[in-house]
């Protein structure tokens, strides 16, 4: 079937003029056409001849072999290594895929037509680029020389319906308890900030919380790669970063764009992820009036994202240590620990208030811990109370934490 398929899509591109346009239904008729031809030769079940019309179409006009598993819901990683190399992430569970791309080359022209419906570009003087598909799934391309052994795309795929709060509970994510929890500060504008390692589910995460937005406010998210689905919120804009042209011209950095939303009236702001000099503007937004703020950033615990914002903070801006620490516990409320177990699941692993700076260190009060044992764990309530409730009260919701639960 292989060897079918690869010979008809010489056939189909060596058959058409292309100065003029050809259409979605001339090149089906075309498939079509040696479809049958090849079936009064060969037996071809009705399924097989199904198959070979998806794949010669998505070969010419599609993204050749990955149409097959970008389809499939199970999928959440696409590795490539090369065009012989590919490798799946499925239920987390990592694994080699036994197909390949027909050549380098052809892998290259996929990697191109992906960057540019991105507005994107990459080559040998630019080989690295973060771009989205359609879909919305996060594309990362590395190409040579800086990749030794061929051209590098990672895919991270996103589920079609984001996942709700409701849905995490159902998966073992978090308990109803901690849920709701997060659903009343959200309600009552706490600053909250998202931290875990790479694959930890940290933007899924992130767009369930965005459900518990009240109606009636204008959020602004700002991104290097869009890939918030805010859903239900009618005042909303998008913005997503800009690189440098070839020219080495036009870049607009997610610092610009933060700059850029405070002369939007957004109430809130979604930072998609911090990684640099940006963290000061972010900080600093939290801290002129848009409470109930939310972001993200890469950090293997909470007291390990606190140092990481230390570090990120004195990148842009010439501040003493202290003062970085002080604007850091002034404008984050809480922050959420997300972790990936062995079994592949995702888990909150920590749920914490920011109460402040105190002897020259940032403290923390962890409210929700993930106790495990036995190979099985649960997001268990500490015995400590809430004690920044002042937000709460504001809102009008009840006192969180009068009975305290054992943790």
């Amino acid at each position: 079937m292989e060897e079918l398929r690869q010979r008809l899509r010489e056939e189909i591109v060596a058959s058409f003029d292309y100065s003029t346009e050809i259409t979605e239904e001339d090149l089906y008729r075309k498939i079509d056409q040696l479809i049958m031809r090849e079936a009064k030769q060969t037996f071809l079940s009705l399924e097989r001849k199904e198959k070979l019309r998806r794949e010669l179409y998505a070969s010419i006009r599609g993204l050749d072999i990955l149409e097959e598993v970008l389809l499939q819901d199970s999928v959440t990683e696409i590795m490539i290594n090369g065009a012989e190399d590919i490798f799946l992430e499925e239920s987390g569970r990592l694994y080699r895929w036994g197909r390949k791309f027909e050549s380098r080359q052809k892998l290259e022209d996929i990697i191109q037509q992906i960057v540019a419906k991105a507005n994107r570009m990459v080559n040998e003087a630019s080989p690295i680029v973060d771009a989205r598909l359609e879909d919305g799934s996060r594309v990362n391309v590395i190409l040579p020389p800086v990749a030794l052994d061929g051209p590098i795309v990672t895919i991270r795929k996103f589920a079609k319906e984001p996942l709700t709060m409701e849905k995490l509970v159902e998966k073992g994510t978090l308990t109803e308890e901690a849920a709701e929890f997060l659903r009343c500060l959200v309600e009552a504008r706490y600053n909250i900030f998202i931290c875990g390692g790479t694959g930890s589910g940290k933007t899924t995460f992130l767009n369930a919380l965005t459900a518990f937005i009240p109606e009636g406010e204008r959020i602004i998210t700002i991104e290097d790669v869009a890939e918030l689905k805010v859903n239900g919120v009618e005042n909303l804009v998008r913005l997503e970063v800009r690189n440098k042209n070839s020219e080495g011209m036009g870049e607009i950095s997610i610092r610009d764009l933060i700059r850029a939303a405070l002369r939007m009236r957004p109430d809130r702001l979604l930072v998609g992820e911090v990684r640099g000099a940006e963290t000061i503007d972010m900080l600093q937004a939290m801290n002129t009036g848009h409470d109930g703020s939310l972001s993200t950033g890469h950090g293997n615990s909470i007291s390990d994202m606190l140092d990481r914002l230390e570090t990120m903070v004195l990148l842009g801006s010439d501040i003493p240590l202290m003062a970085a620490r002080k604007q850091i516990a002034s404008a984050i409320d809480i922050m959420v620990q997300l972790g990936r177990l062995r079994d592949g699941r995702r888990c909150v692993l920590e749920i914490a208030e920011i109460l402040g700076c105190r002897d020259g260190e940032i403290e923390k009060n962890p409210l929700f811990v993930y106790q495990a044992a036995d190979g099985t764990g649960e997001l268990k309530r500490t015995r400590t109370a809430f004690i920044q409730q002042m937000k709460l009260q504001r809102a009008g919701i009840k006192e969180w934490g009068s009975h305290e639960k054992e943790a």
